[in-house]
């Protein structure tokens, strides 16, 4: 785990290496369907992958119409690979490329890490935009 990871943007990412990578941080609603994984991934704006050697150990991906919205759908990274800022690298490259986007977007557990992760990326709970208040609202399968 001494190797420097190798981050980079992609078009696609092989199913195997995605599942196991979902597993690893027990996404199991993503890999019950391997080739749905695979195709989200594949139809994604953007893809941005960290490897040590052949080994995927992370990845984000996100949507956009690359001028009013991004959304940042999935940031992962395995356990072992994890608080070694490869979260934070993949996340920035994304934060790069769509800069110039007016809003950025994420959905995320309610876990304190990961409000501590994004709030330290300059994202806002929009339950504490006050200025201009804000709600969001989700329809998804299970809720």
């Amino acid at each position: 785990m001494s190797e420097t990871p190798q981050i980079r943007t992609v078009e696609s990412v092989a199913t195997a290496d995605l599942v196991e990578l979902y597993e690893s941080v027990e996404w199991g609603a993503y890999t019950q369907d391997p080739a749905a994984l695979a195709t989200a991934v594949s139809n994604s704006t953007y893809v941005v992958e960290a490897r040590a050697g052949n080994e995927l150990i992370g990845l984000a991906r996100g949507l956009s119409d690359d001028s009013s919205i991004f959304y940042l759908q999935d940031i992962l990274v395995r356990p072992d690979w994890q608080r070694r800022g490869v979260g934070r690298a993949l996340l920035d490259r994304c934060l790069e490329r769509f800069q110039h986007v007016r809003t950025k977007v994420l959905l995320t557990d309610d876990q304190p890490a990961q409000h501590n992760f994004y709030r330290a990326s300059g994202f806002r709970d929009t339950r504490d935009v006050t200025e201009e208040p804000l709600h969001t609202f989700v329809q998804m399968k299970g809720l």
